[in-house]
């Protein structure tokens, strides 16, 4: 056993080799982003620095107005049973949407290579990326987390069970102190620096390349761990479990193996606290990268990017510089926030001992069984108030990618069909929708997701602390926080479409 560990080991020098190497050459091929920058401005039908005002004003008005009205944590978790699917007919679906989207994965992992090496004609990189990546993103917003049935390592894992006949893992159990960094290093290499800061989203091969190191790394940790491994390692997992807390629509399955279908409204999820420190960050980090993938459109980066090359003597690697060099200040910042609100909330009585609820996924489904104690000062606030904030990210996250998901997505289908039906038209599913439309939808959903957050940084604050003025100066920071975060998403999505 022990040489098969060392083997293993062996074989995991070789991994992180080859991943340094794809890096290395997505970075010497070109900075390219994974989406396309509109080509085309319109004049905004309001001055911006009114607009500006106005979604930071109705952001601080809502925060004022839950401030001093009688609002209990309770009132915002109720959940409405809408629809229960029988087993009969959820299974099938169940199974037949795993094995579609495995199908999708493994023609990805074998096209990439011995396909035509364009990008948009190339089944790997037209799926990976914007319909993978971004698409189950979308849709884990909006239904909560679907991605422990399309995980496709996951099949494989459940597949490998079934054949053994029991569950496989080498190891006694997942070790306590590695927690969520895998997948928080997991998603800054493959989403915060791969797909936003290299070519390899436009190349077919580095994507297969990428893909089948993050599969065997799945394969191997979830012999060694077993499926606790998917839960905290993977990077896609936690996001779309994360994403899921903030879906109005919950689907769980029932203990007879169907459905059920509930309603709860969009802060349910995000009262609950994460369980460690990583899952802060990885909040934060969500939050962050999708801004700095919006903010790589604008003229302003740019002359960021090439002043910061001429300063430092460097070359392509400097946009993963200025990306690192952002995120540690918005770590930082949430850090520093999370102090001043627990210092201004504890001032009076000081701050209850709440329990963390969050069930044994890391987010998304929260059971109220966990018990787990929720630790005082700035690492307990911290934990409370991280998942308040992913309305923001999701609100972002949806405003930013959903033309894209929805472009490449009439692309898919395309180019799926072009063995059978040569010649065959991509369609856009939102072709009709104009840039000034597009803009202001932009605009309502990050305001939206705004407003949200603060309705959940409310409840947190009134749970967290004993008196309604304690939570009110507790609230505060991250009302100043939210609004200016506010202002500066509009601003990052209006450079690159408003004159």
């Amino acid at each position: 056993m022990n040489g098969g560990l060392g083997g293993r080991f062996g074989i995991g020098r070789r991994f992180r080799i080859a991943l340094t190497a794809l890096l290395a050459v997505g970075l010497v091929s070109g900075v390219a982003s994974a989406h396309q920058v509109p080509s085309e401005k319109f004049a905004s039908p309001l001055p911006l620095s009114l607009l500006f005002l106005g979604a930071g004003a109705t952001v601080a008005l809502t925060a004022g107005w839950l401030a001093f009205t009688e609002r209990t944590p309770a009132e915002g978790t109720r959940r409405t049973r809408v629809l229960t699917v029988p087993a009969s007919i959820s299974t099938p679906i169940r199974v037949g949407v795993r094995l579609v989207f495995f199908a999708g994965f493994a023609a990805a992992l074998g096209l990439g290579v011995v396909g035509r090496q364009v990008p948009v004609e190339n089944f790997a990189t037209v799926f990976v990326w914007p319909v993978w990546f971004r698409g189950v993103a979308l849709l884990s917003i909006l239904l909560g987390t679907v991605w422990a049935v399309l995980s496709p390592w996951r099949t494989f894992y459940d597949g490998l069970t079934w054949l053994e006949g029991e569950r496989v893992a080498v190891a006694e159990s997942y070790p306590k102190w590695l927690a969520s960094r895998a997948a928080f290093a997991g998603f800054v290499l493959l989403l915060g620096i791969f797909e936003n800061l290299t070519y390899v989203p436009n190349s077919p091969r580095l994507t297969t390349g990428v893909l089948a190191v993050y599969t065997i790394l799945m394969v191997l940790g979830s012999v060694l761990y077993g499926v606790e491994w998917f839960r905290r390692a993977d990077p896609l997992a936690v996001l779309y479990r994360l994403f899921g807390r903030v879906a109005s629509i919950a689907i769980e399955r029932t203990d007879e193996g169907g459905t059920e279908i509930s309603l709860r409204a969009p802060w349910r999820g995000s009262v609950e606290p994460v369980r460690d420190f990583s899952l802060v960050a990885f909040v934060v980090t969500a939050v962050y990268t999708v801004s700095f993938d919006g903010f790589t459109n604008t003229r302003t980066y740019q002359d960021v990017l090439f002043d910061a090359r001429d300063l430092l003597g460097t070359g392509p690697e400097t946009s993963v510089l200025l990306y690192a060099a952002g995120l540690v200040v918005f770590v930082v910042s949430f850090a520093l926030a999370s102090w001043l609100v627990e210092r201004l909330g504890e001032r009076e009585r000081g701050t209850r001992t709440a329990r963390a609820t969050d069930a044994e996924t890391d987010g998304g489904r929260v059971s109220a069984d966990d018990g787990a104690p929720l630790l005082p000062g700035w690492r307990g606030a911290a934990r409370a108030f991280a998942p308040t904030v992913l309305p923001i990210a999701a609100a972002y996250e949806v405003a930013h990618n959903y033309t894209y998901v929805f472009r490449n997505l009439g692309q898919l289908v395309a180019v799926a069909l072009e063995p059978v039906a040569p010649g065959v038209q991509a369609v856009n599913p939102l072709g009709w929708l104009s840039l000034p439309a597009f803009w202001g939808s932009q605009v309502l959903l990050i305001v939206l997701g705004h407003v949200i957050a603060v309705v959940a940084a409310h409840y947190v604050a009134v749970e967290r602390f004993e008196t309604a003025s304690a939570a009110r100066r507790g609230h505060l920071p991250l009302v100043v926080l939210m609004v200016g975060y506010t202002v500066l998403s509009l601003w990052i999505i209006s450079q690159p479409v408003v004159s």
